[in-house]
């Protein structure tokens, strides 16, 4: 079973990779239809975001559900625990996002 410690990490290294793969792979589906792939990878990097947050925490449904049992039935823990897992997704993510923009905010104004 894997501990808290080890889960926060992989999220946030989930989300980072959901990020900064998604937008590799786009930006070459953007050579093959010759559109610039900067323009492309700067509008995905912005527009996956929320995806790849929801990728790196398994879904949205069960975070629903954990907060539901934790608020309704007084398991602050559990409630505490998914915050911080969404935390690290939302970092992971972030960087993701700064990386891309220092990759392309000098090819594209």
């Amino acid at each position: 079973m894997e501990n808290f410690e080890h889960k926060i990490v992989l999220i946030f290294f989930t989300a980072l990779g959901v990020m900064l793969g998604s937008v590799m792979i786009g930006s070459l589906a953007a050579v093959l239809v010759r559109e610039p792939p900067v323009a492309v990878m700067l509008k995905l990097s912005r527009d996956i975001k929320i995806w790849a947050i929801a990728a790196a925490i398994g879904g949205t449904f069960s975070t629903f559900e954990i907060f539901e049992s934790g608020l309704f039935s007084g398991e602050v823990k559990a409630v505490v625990k998914q915050i911080l897992y969404i935390t690290s997704a939302l970092a992971g993510t972030q960087l993701g996002y700064y990386l891309i923009l220092a990759l392309c905010e000098g090819k594209f104004k």
